[in-house]
C-alpha cells in the first residue's frame, strides 16, 4: 500500500484530483447517503454510491482506496501490475483478516472490463465491493460468505482502454476495446491448441494476470464482459477453429453448465435466453448459457487458460447488449446482476475439499494432485496442502497423488448439494523407490454422520432457482423406466344427499388419514356442517412455501354437478396418490381444500332433472348466497347469511392463492369483475385481467365442448364465449358475488366455472360430466404453481415477516405474506419489477422473469429502519436483556404469529355454567377471587353509585397493589350502560380464567407476572339492576339511578359541566387521571364493532393510525367482527374490518374514552360485543368463546409499542420528562423514569424533552408481532441559554438587572416625593401580595405544564380544558 501511495504522490496529474475527490467525499457524505437505494438486500449503512455515473481511473482509485481504509478488517487493496500506460491493475481482497494468508478458505475472483469499452462490469464490480463491505456483520449471508471465502475483485483489467472509450457507444465502434498497444487481451492468453503468439511486452496486463492466477490457485472465477446477455463456459475454441457451431466440451462440461446456470437463472433477462439485442434480434441461448466455441471460436481466451493451467474454473458472462450504455442504466444493471454475482460466489463451496498431509511429520503437501476417477482433469493442492475440487452431487472415487509418496484413494465419496464434503488425505513416503507407482486403496468411506462432512448450507433457499445437471459420477440409474400405470377412475356415480355425502367424506378421511383432513368451515341455516376435505401430504397444517388451493361447489343448491365432481375428485386424488405421478406431485406440493357443498340446505329441496329452475337455488332463508357478499360497487342490504359469514371467515383464516367456484346452467369459465359501477352489462376489467384469462383458459382448453364457445344451443342459442371464457360483468351483472370478494379482500384469485347447461342432471349422466371435466379440474390446480413465490424475512434473524406487501409494478393489486412470511403471486409470463414492503422495514425491489412453466422463486430479506433521519446509526446506551426478558419477548412473538394465540385458547378450556349476575352475586364473585387467589389479586373500591352500590376494581398481578412502573398497566371496564351486561359477564369470566390458569399454563402465568391487569366489571350497578333480560333494544337500565347516561358525563373542563359529576363518573375519573395506564378496553353492546377515539365530533384525530390499529387487533381476533358486517338492524352498510371511529357510529360529548385520552393519557377502545344489548343467557357461552381470544390479544398487545427509561448522565431517572411521539402525541415518564407508549407498526420518531436538559431524538421501529422496542434515553445538561454560553448569559443578565434595579429605585424615589396617593397604592399592593402571587403561580403552572396537558388530546380542546387538566 505504501508503494501505491508513493506512486500517487509522485504523479502530479493525480494529486489534485485525488485531493479534490477526497474533500468532496468528506463534505458530502451525509447528503449522498440519501441517494442510495438497494434492491433485494439492503445495505447496513448508507454510502456515497449513486449508481448514476461511471468512474474514471482516478475516481476508481480513490473509491477503492477509501473503502480499503474504511474496512481494514475485511478489505485490502493491492495492485497486481500495471497497464501499458502505467495504470495500476487494482484488486480488492475481501475476507476476514485480509492481511493474513491462512488455509481453509477457497479463493474466488471476478475480473471486469477486460475489453475497455465493455464498461458495465467495471461499475457492477465496484458496487459489489461496496455491497460486500457494507453488509458484512449485518446480513448473515454476506457475513458467512466473507468469513469463509477469500474473494478477489478486479474491476478493470484494461484501464487504458476504458479511458479511450465513449459513453453511449453500444457497438464498440470507437477505440477502447484493446489495450494501449492495440492487443485484444481476451485473445492473448496461451491457447491449448495454438500456444502463444503475442509478445509479452505488448500485453503487460495479461502477464500480470497470469502471474496472479498461478500464485493464488483460485478455485472459481467469473470474467465479466458486454455485448449481449449470456453466460459462456469452456472451451472457447477447438482444434479445428470452426468459427461457429462446434461444441467444444471440457472434462467438467456438466459442472460448467451448472455453474453457468447458477448465474443465468438468477438473472431475469439472461435466463430467458432471449437478449433481444438490437444488432442480433434473432440470437437466442437456451437457458441463457452457451458453450463458448459453439457460440463463436475464441482462441487465446482467459477462461480456458484458468481451467487448463490455473486450477480454476472460470466462465465468461456477457452482462448487457450495449457495451457502454448510458450511466442511467447502471442501477438497473446492478439490480439485474446482484443476486447472480452472489450466488455464483457461493458455488466455490460445493464439491469436495480437504487437506493432503505427510504421514510422518504431518506437514502439508503442496502441489499434490487430486484425481477424480472418470474426470480427466486434475488440480493441485496449495501451499498449505489444501484443495477444493468443485463437483456436482454424486458418488466419486478420489485419489491424492504426490511424487515420493504412496497414493491414497477414497472410494464412494458422497457429494451432496450444499457445502463441500471434506475428505483429508495422509500420504506415507515411499520406502522402496521401485514401489513408487503403487496405489494404496482404502474403503474407509466418510458417512453422512462423519464430523468432517458438511452437507448443509446457510443459504440453501436459493437452490430452487437452479437447474442442476446430474453428475457423471452417477452411473446407477436404469436406462429404461417401466411404463406409468393408468390412474384409477371413480367407480360410483350417483347423487349424494347430505347424509350420504357426510358418510362419503368420513369414509375417505378414515381410509386415507395420512393425506386427508376433514373439518367444517361453519354451519348452514338449518345447522348442517359446511364440510371441507383437505388433501395434501401434510394436511393438518399450512406448510411454509406450499400454496393453498380451494374448490367450492353447490353454492346454489340446485346446481349439483360441481358437488358430485368434487366428490369424484376426492376419490381420484386419494386412490391415485403414490402411483400416479401427476396426482402425487399435486398432493405433495399443494394443500388442496375441497368444499363439496356451500348450500347443503338448498340441495335438500332441489329436484333431480331440474334444467333451469330455481327450487333449492337459495339457502333456507331464501337468499342467493352469490349475491350476499360485500360488494365494491353496490351496497348489499340483505342480511349476511350464516353460510356467507362462515365462508368469509374461512377465507380470512387461510392464505388461499387460487380458487374456483363450481356452478351450473351454462358451460363457461367466468372471471372478475362480476359487476361495475354502472350496473350494466359491459366488460369490467380487474388489474389482473391477464392472469384471470390465463387460468380460465387453462380449464376451458381441457374441455373441448366448453372451449368451443357455443355451450347451450338448445337453451341459449345466441350465447357465445370465445375460448369458453368470459368476463363476468360482460356476461351479466352480479353484485355481491363471491369471486370478486375473494380477489378484493384476500390474496385469492377466484373464477366461477359453469359446468353444464342442465343444473340438476340425471344421475346416469354424471360419468360424462366427470370425463369432460377431469382434466380441467387437474389442470386448473396446476395454475396455483404459476407466477412468483417466496419468503419475506428479517435480514437479522431470518424470521418471516407476516403481512408484508408484495406489489408488482403497473399492476394495481397487491398480495400480502402469510404468518410465516411466505407469499404467492400469480402472474402471466414476462419480466416484472416486484417490491416487498413491511412496516418498519426498508422497501426492496427486484426483477423477476416468469416463465410459462413453473414458478419463479423470489425471496426478500428486509432491513429494519434503525437510523436517525440523517442516516446515522443510533448511538447512546442500549438496554441489556437478561435471559428472562428474551424468553418473554419470544413468548410475545409466538403468541402474535401463526396459531400461537389460537393454540393458547385451545389449551386453556374453562368449564362454567354461564348466567347473569346481579350486584350482590357480582360482589361475591370478585371477593371470592381475592380469597381463592390472594397471591395474585387485590380488590379495592373506586366509590359508590347513587344507590350506594360499590364500584369494584380487581387487580390481577404477581405483585397486586404494588407499584411496578416498568410494567404496562391495562384496564378492562364494562357496564357503563346497565342494559348491556354482556361485558360484565365476560370480564368476570376473564378474571376467573386468568386466575385459574395462573401457575398451570406457562403463557398465562408469564403474562400475569409481566402485566398489571385492572378489571372494573360494572361501572353502573344501579342501571344493571333495572335492566331486563332478552331486551335487545330497550333503554331500561341504560342510565344510572339519576337518569344520567354515564357515557355523556365525563367532562374534564368545568366550563362544560352543567351539573356536578355523577358519583359513578367521579369514581372512574379519579381512576383514569392516575395516568399510569397504557391501554384501556371498554365492553358495551348493541352492535358488533370496535371503535376508537373520539366520540366527540372532531375533524382530525392525532395518532389515529395507532388508535385504529389497536381496535383492529381486537376485531381481527374476533371470528365475526373483522368481517365488517354485523347484521345488526342499527348498522348501515359494511364496516371495513369491523373498526370505525366512535364519532362515526354515534357522536356525543362527555364520553369515557375521550376523557381517558385527554386527561388520562391512555388510549381506550370500546368493543360492542353483539347486536342484542341483553341477549338470552344461552348466548353467553358463545359470546365468551368469541371474545376470549380478542381479550387475550389485548394482554399481548399492551406489551408492544415502545418502552424505555429516561435518565441523566449520572444514571439518575428523570421523572416527568416529555416523550413526544411523531411530533404530536405526548406521554411522560413516571416513577423511575419509565415510559411506555403503544404505536402502530412502522417507523416512529421519538423526542425527549425535560427542563434543564438537551433535547434528545431517536427513531424506533414497531413490529406487529414483537414485544416493545426498549430504548434508553440519556440526557445531557443544557449549558446554553438562547443558544449562547450559560456563563455569558448569566453575567449579562446580572449586569442588566443591576442597572434596572438602580434605575427603578431612582424613579421610585422621585415619584414618592410627588404623590402620597401613589404611596397608598403601593401599600395596598403589599397588603394583597399573597393573592397576586397565587394568581401568578397558577399562570406559571399552566405555561409549564401545557405541553403535558395535551398528551393524547385532539386539536378541538380549548385552553380552559387544558387549565382544568392541570388542576386535577
Amino acid at each position: 500500500m505504501a508503494l501505491i501511495w508513493e506512486h500517487l504522490s509522485t504523479t502530479p496529474k493525480l494529486r489534485v484530483p485525488l485531493f479534490a475527490l477526497i474533500l468532496f467525499l468528506v463534505v458530502s457524505l451525509g447528503d449522498a447517503r440519501l441517494h442510495r437505494t438497494r434492491s433485494v438486500t439492503p445495505s447496513r449503512e448508507e454510502t456515497v454510491e449513486t449508481y448514476n455515473r461511471y468512474y474514471n481511473y482516478v475516481e476508481l482509485t480513490d473509491i477503492l482506496q477509501s473503502l480499503a481504509q474504511k474496512y481494514p478488517q475485511i478489505a485490502k487493496l493491492s495492485s497486481i501490475g500495471r497497464s501499458v500506460d502505467g495504470r495500476e491493475l487494482w484488486v480488492m481482497r475481501i475476507t476476514k483478516d485480509p492481511n493474513i494468508e491462512a488455509p481453509g478458505k477457497p479463493k474466488f475472483k471476478y475480473v471486469g472490463n477486460m475489453h475497455g469499452d465493455e464498461t458495465v462490469s467495471r461499475q457492477v464490480l465496484v458496487y459489489l465491493v461496496e455491497y460486500l463491505l457494507a453488509e458484512y456483520g449485518e446480513e448473515p449471508r454476506i457475513t458467512e460468505l466473507v468469513d469463509t471465502t477469500d474473494i478477489y475483485i478486479m474491476p478493470s483489467m484494461n484501464p487504458d482502454g476504458f479511458e479511450k472509450s465513449i459513453e453511449g457507444d453500444c457497438n464498440g465502434d470507437n477505440e477502447g476495446r484493446n489495450n494501449a498497444r492495440n492487443k485484444d487481451l481476451n485473445r492473448s492468453f496461451p491457447d491449448q491448441f495454438d500456444g502463444t503468439s503475442v509478445s509479452p511486452d505488448s500485453i503487460p496486463e495479461v502477464m500480470a494476470v497470469i502471474r496472479w492466477i498461478k500464485e493464488k490457485k483460485f478455485v472459481l472465477s467469473g470474467n465479466l464482459h458486454g455485448g449481449t446477455v449470456v453466460a459462456s463456459y469452456p472451451f472457447d475454441d477447438s482444434a479445428s477453429h470452426q468459427q461457429q457451431g462446434h461444441y467444444s466440451p471440457s472434462e467438467d462440461d456438466s459442472l460448467f453448465r451448472h455453474l453457468a446456470l447458477v448465474y443465468s437463472q438468477r438473472h431475469p433477462i439472461m435466463k430467458t435466453g432471449q437478449p433481444n439485442c438490437p444488432d442480433a434480434m434473432d440470437e437466442t441461448f437456451k437457458d441463457g448459457i452457451t458453450n463458448g466455441a459453439q457460440w463463436y471460436d475464441v482462441p487465446g481466451g482467459m477462461q480456458d487458460y484458468n481451467y487448463l493451467y490455473g486450477n480454476c474454473l472460470e466462465i465468461t458472462v456477457e452482462l448487457s447488449c450495449c457495451k457502454y450504455p448510458p450511466a442511467s442504466e447502471l442501477h438497473k444493471e446492478w439490480n439485474l446482476n446482484r443476486e447472480s454475482l452472489l450466488a455464483y460466489i457461493e458455488k466455490v463451496h460445493i464439491g469436495v475439499r480437504g487437506y493432503v498431509k505427510e504421514a510422518i511429520s504431518g506437514a502439508a503437501l503442496s502441489n499434490a494432485n487430486i484425481v477424480v476417477v472418470g474426470i480427466r482433469h486434475n488440480l493441485t493442492t496449495g501451499n498449505y496442502g489444501d484443495y477444493y475440487r468443485l463437483l456436482l452431487p454424486g458418488t466419486y472415487n478420489i485419489t491424492a497423488v504426490a511424487p515420493g509418496y504412496t497414493s491414497v484413494t477414497v472410494y464412494s465419496v458422497h457429494v451432496m448439494e450444499g457445502k463441500a464434503t471434506e475428505v483429508n488425505f495422509t500420504l506415507a513416503p515411499v520406502v522402496n523407490e521401485a514401489a513408487g507407482g503403487t496405489t494404496v486403496t482404502t474403503y474407509s468411506v466418510p458417512s453422512t454422520s462423519d464430523t468432517n462432512i458438511s452437507t448443509t448450507t446457510a443459504i440453501s433457499s436459493n437452490s430452487t432457482h437452479t437447474q442442476v445437471t446430474p453428475s457423471e459420477g452417477n452411473k446407477d440409474s436404469p436406462s429404461v423406466l417401466p411404463p406409468e400405470p393408468q390412474p384409477i377412475q371413480p367407480q360410483e356415480f350417483r347423487h349424494h344427499n347430505y347424509a350420504d355425502m357426510e358418510l362419503f367424506l368420513r369414509k375417505y378421511s378414515s381410509e386415507f388419514p395420512s393425506i386427508t383432513h376433514l373439518y367444517s368451515a361453519g354451519r348452514s341455516v338449518e345447522d348442517r356442517e359446511l364440510y371441507v376435505m383437505v388433501i395434501s401430504d401434510n394436511p393438518n397444517v399450512h406448510e411454509h412455501g406450499e400454496p393453498e388451493f380451494k374448490y367450492i361447489a353447490n353454492m346454489h343448491g340446485n346446481e349439483v354437478v360441481g358437488r358430485e365432481l368434487l366428490l369424484n375428485l376426492i376419490e381420484y386424488l386419494c386412490r391415485n396418490y403414490g402411483t400416479d405421478t401427476e396426482v402425487t406431485k399435486l398432493v405433495n406440493n399443494t394443500r388442496i381444500h375441497i368444499m363439496p357443498s356451500m348450500n347443503p340446505d338448498g340441495y335438500e329441496v332441489a329436484t333431480e332433472g331440474d334444467v333451469k329452475g330455481y327450487k333449492g337455488r337459495n339457502n333456507s332463508n331464501n337468499f342467493d348466497l352469490n349475491r350476499n357478499f360485500p360488494d365494491q360497487f353496490s351496497t348489499i342490504t340483505e342480511p349476511r347469511q350464516p353460510e356467507t359469514i362462515a365462508v368469509m371467515n374461512w377465507l380470512k383464516s387461510i392464505p388461499f392463492v387460487l380458487s374456483a367456484n363450481l356452478h351450473g346452467g351454462s358451460l363457461v369459465v367466468n372471471y372478475p369483475y362480476d359487476d361495475d359501477k354502472k350496473g350494466t352489462t359491459e366488460y369490467s376489467l380487474s388489474p389482473d385481467d391477464k392472469v384471470f384469462q390465463q387460468v380460465s383458459r387453462a380449464y376451458s382448453q381441457e374441455n373441448p365442448l366448453m372451449h368451443n364457445g357455443h355451450p347451450c344451443d338448445d337453451l341459449y342459442p345466441g350465447e357465445y364465449f370465445e375460448d369458453g371464457i368470459t368476463n363476468g360483468a360482460n356476461w351479466y351483472n352480479v353484485p355481491g358475488g363471491m369471486q370478486d370478494w375473494n380477489y378484493l379482500n384476500t390474496n385469492c384469485f377466484e373464477v366461477t366455472i359453469e359446468l353444464g347447461c342442465v343444473k340438476y342432471p340425471m344421475a346416469k349422466n354424471l360419468p360424462r360430466y366427470w370425463e369432460q371435466n377431469r382434466r380441467g379440474l387437474l389442470q386448473f390446480m396446476h395454475q396455483v404453481h404459476r407466477g412468483v413465490k417466496g419468503t419475506v424475512s428479517d435480514i437479522r434473524d431470518g424470521t418471516g415477516i407476516p403481512n408484508a406487501t408484495i406489489s408488482v409494478q403497473e399492476i394495481d393489486h397487491n398480495v400480502t405474506t402469510a404468518r410465516a412470511g411466505d407469499y404467492w403471486r400469480l402472474l402471466t409470463p414476462g419480466t416484472y419489477s416486484i417490491t416487498a414492503t413491511a412496516h418498519g422495514y426498508k422497501p426492496l425491489s427486484t426483477y423477476a422473469t416468469v416463465s410459462k412453466d413453473g414458478v419463479e422463486v423470489v425471496d426478500f430479506r428486509l432491513k429494519r429502519v434503525h437510523s436517525d433521519p440523517n442516516g446515522q446509526s443510533l448511538e447512546g446506551p442500549q438496554p441489556t436483556q437478561n435471559p428472562s426478558e428474551k424468553e418473554f419477548q419470544s413468548l410475545i412473538k409466538d403468541l402474535s404469529l401463526g396459531q400461537g394465540l389460537e393454540q393458547l385458547v385451545r389449551n386453556t378450556p374453562t368449564e362454567n355454567t354461564f348466567r347473569y349476575r346481579r350486584y350482590k352475586e357480582l360482589s361475591g364473585v370478585v371477593r371470592g377471587l381475592t380469597l381463592n387467589f390472594p397471591q395474585i389479586t387485590s380488590l379495592r373500591s373506586l366509590g359508590q353509585s347513587v344507590e350506594f352500590r360499590t364500584i369494584w376494581a380487581l387487580e390481577i398481578s404477581n405483585k397486586p397493589g404494588e407499584a411496578e412502573p416498568s410494567e404496562p398497566k391495562i384496564r378492562f371496564v364494562a357496564g357503563i350502560h346497565g342494559n348491556a351486561p354482556v361485558g360484565t359477564e365476560l370480564l368476570l369470566e376473564f378474571a376467573a380464567f386468568l386466575c385459574i390458569n395462573y401457575g398451570k399454563n406457562p403463557a398465562i402465568t408469564r403474562l400475569i407476572n409481566e402485566t398489571r391487569i385492572v378489571i372494573v366489571p360494572s361501572i353502573n350497578p344501579d342501571g344493571r339492576e333495572q335492566a331486563v333480560e332478552k331486551q335487545c333494544t330497550s333503554t331500561q337500565g341504560l342510565s344510572n339511578a339519576h337518569g344520567k347516561d354515564l357515557d355523556t358525563d365525563f367532562f374534564g373542563n368545568a366550563s362544560q359541566r352543567v351539573v356536578e359529576a355523577q358519583p359513578e363518573t367521579r369514581a372512574m375519573m379519579d381512576m383514569i387521571v392516575d395516568k399510569s395506564y397504557t391501554l384501556s378496553v371498554a365492553l358495551d353492546g348493541g352492535s358488533l364493532v370496535a371503535t376508537y377515539p373520539y366520540d366527540k365530533p372532531v375533524q382530525s384525530v392525532e395518532n389515529e393510525g395507532t388508535l385504529k390499529y389497536l381496535a383492529s387487533v381486537y376485531a381481527n381476533n374476533h371470528p365475526k367482527m373483522h368481517l365488517g358486517d354485523t347484521g345488526c338492524s342499527n348498522n348501515v352498510g359494511n364496516i371495513p374490518d369491523g373498526v370505525m371511529r366512535a364519532a362515526e357510529r354515534q357522536s356525543h360529548m362527555g364520553s369515557m374514552k375521550d376523557f381517558s385520552m385527554d386527561f388520562g393519557h391512555c388510549p381506550e377502545i370500546t368493543v360492542y360485543t353483539g347486536c342484542c344489548l341483553f341477549p338470552p343467557v344461552e348466548q353467553l357461552a358463545t359470546l365468551w368463546a368469541e371474545n376470549k381470544k380478542p381479550l387475550l390479544s389485548m394482554l399481548v398487545e399492551v406489551h408492544k409499542g415502545v418502552r424505555g427509561l429516561v435518565r441523566d448522565k449520572s444514571g439518575k431517572p428523570v421523572v416527568g420528562a416529555i416523550i413526544v411521539l411523531n411530533g404530536g402525541v405526548r406521554v411522560y415518564t413516571t416513577e423511575g423514569g419509565y415510559f411506555h407508549a403503544l404505536l402502530a407498526p412502522g417507523n416512529h420518531n421519538i423526542e425527549a424533552v425535560a427542563d434543564g436538559y438537551q433535547q434528545q431524538r431517536q427513531e424506533v421501529v414497531i413490529s406487529s408481532y414483537e414485544a416493545a422496542s426498549s430504548i434508553i434515553i440519556e440526557f445531557d445538561m443544557d449549558n446554553s441559554i438562547f443558544g449562547l454560553p450559560r456563563e455569558f448569559v448569566v453575567a449579562s443578565a446580572a449586569a442588566s438587572m443591576t442597572a434596572l434595579v438602580v434605575t427603578a429605585c431612582i424613579i421610585w424615589c422621585v415619584c414618592a416625593a410627588k404623590s402620597n396617593r401613589q404611596k397608598d397604592g403601593f401599600h395596598r399592593l403589599r397588603q394583597h401580595r399573597d393573592d397576586y402571587e397565587d394568581e401568578i403561580r397558577l399562570t406559571s403552572m399552566g405555561s409549564k405544564k401545557s405541553l403535558l396537558a395535551h398528551e393524547f388530546q385532539d386539536e378541538s380542546e380549548s385552553d380552559e380544558e387544558t387549565l382544568y387538566a392541570n388542576k386535577i
